[in-house]
């Protein structure tokens, strides 16, 4: 008749069973494992044993005058707890002989509960037989054949819950990994720990040519009979990498753009570096520059990894990275950088007062975006020129030969073509201001 042991009594003499007397194992050909279990599981331990053939269990009680009672349980639970017959008594010593594995004890010893779990592992050896590459392996992951036993070993709670010891199988192999400070791909060495094989391996595929290592179980690596099987070597077909673009900046205070943080463009001409880093199996490599997001018109391509561009058309013009293998199987592709280059744009103030002390508003210069070429005059009202120049970041300090031209009206003319198509034909005139000197106003300075 089976003995059931109401669930809310068992989870009230929890705490009892922390204090639980010892148990030992006598006759194991190697050392027994002891796992902590969790609180949750009602268990004071789970016990991994190499096999279970000639092994007893005992336990002092802490009373000797007591005689504990033993019960066993199955994959049912503690509720299905049937007492133990063929228990010895010696003092206060009870054992077991010829233990069962994979199954649940209960000692009781007065008010105090001890709970645990057997697992004879010789029914769960760890094999390993084989560990072949697979042709199914692909760009994306390698499939590995395995050959051998690593089924999940389980344990039952004492209210019947099913939980995995995991056999922390190890898998090890090599690839590639980008470090951003050293600006270069690293081999990396990886370690997979599997709580159990029941089917064919796959992992991400590797970046680099590089042997599989599995090796274990964890049990058999403690009683150091550990096995380990090598693949024979993987050549590597994924291709990944590493792209960045910078933008070169400008600092002229008149310009209305010229890129902000964190995108790229803004005023042209914008000149952008692109840097690319690849990994072991890219054979074809190249920069595409399009005008259209989905590059179905590449208009550009650079096959160097590291190359310099200016962007002159106004609107958004689209890089990315491409690379693929030797045969053209894999292949990879940057993030789309997205350039966005502004419309054009010429304002011309007219006044300025040049040779004040206080340095505001003393060199005459255009407000600009987008230009890409550029030619400005200046004349006094004689038709002189004063001045020219072709970069629209320059302007006019008001000087003539050195010296501060008087006061007065004097005109400028402005030829020049935006990035986007415009052209720019200005005339219009520069009111000198604010300025005291000596000399016959109206006439250029000398």
């Amino acid at each position: 008749m089976n003995l059931r042991i109401p669930y809310i009594f068992l989870a009230i003499l929890c705490y009892a069973s922390a204090l639980a007397s010892t148990v030992n194992f006598i006759g194991n050909r190697h050392p027994v494992i002891q796992e902590k279990a969790a609180a949750s599981t009602g268990l004071n331990s789970i016990y991994v044993l190499y096999d279970t053939e000639g092994v007893s269990i005992s336990y002092t009680a802490s009373n000797g005058d007591s005689r504990p009672q033993w019960l066993v349980y199955d994959n049912r639970g503690g509720g299905f707890a049937v007492p133990v017959d063929n228990i010895v008594y010696a003092g206060p010593v009870s054992t077991l002989n010829n233990a069962a594995g994979d199954c649940g004890y209960i000692i009781e010893d007065g008010s105090t509960r001890t709970y645990f779990w057997v697992t004879d592992y010789s029914k769960h050896r760890f094999t390993l037989n084989s560990l072949l590459l697979s042709n199914e392996s692909n760009c994306s992951s390698v499939k590995l054949d395995f050959s051998g036993n690593a089924e999940p070993i389980y344990y039952t709670t004492i209210n019947g819950q099913q939980k995995e010891l995991s056999r922390d199988i190890e898998l090890s192999y090599s690839t590639l990994r980008f470090d951003t400070d050293a600006k270069n791909y690293i081999l990396d060495d990886v370690t997979t720990q599997l709580n159990h094989i029941l089917s064919d391996i796959y992992i991400d595929s590797p970046l680099t040519n590089t042997n599989f290592i599995l090796s274990g179980d964890r049990f058999l690596k403690a009683w150091n009979e550990e096995l380990q099987f090598e693949t024979p070597i993987y050549h590597a077909n994924s291709v990944s990498a590493y792209t960045e673009a910078e933008q070169l900046s400008r600092d002229n205070d008149n310009e209305q753009s010229s890129g902000s943080t964190g995108s790229l463009g803004g005023s042209a001409p914008v000149e952008i570096d692109f840097t690319a880093w690849i990994t072991d199996a890219v054979v074809f490599k190249e920069w595409q520059i399009a005008r259209d997001s989905e590059f179905d018109l590449i208009e550009f391509r650079e096959n160097n990894l590291s190359f310099s561009h200016i962007f002159r058309d106004a609107g958004n013009t689209y890089v990315r990275f491409a690379a693929a293998n030797a045969d053209g199987t894999c292949t990879y592709y940057s993030t789309t950088y997205d350039i966005s280059i502004g419309e054009s744009d010429i304002k011309c103030p007219n006044a300025f007062s040049p040779g004040t002390e206080d340095g505001v508003n003393d060199i005459w210069k255009v407000s600009y975006k987008s230009i890409i070429s550029f030619e400005c005059h200046i004349f006094n009202r004689w038709g002189q020129k004063m001045c020219s120049f072709n970069n629209p970041a320059d302007g006019w300090d008001g000087k003539y030969k050195g010296k501060v031209v008087p006061s007065g009206v004097y005109y400028y003319v402005i030829k020049a073509k935006g990035a986007d198509g415009r052209s720019y034909n200005l005339k219009g005139d520069i009111n000198i201001i604010n300025y005291e000197r000596s000399g016959s106003p109206g006439t250029p300075g000398s």
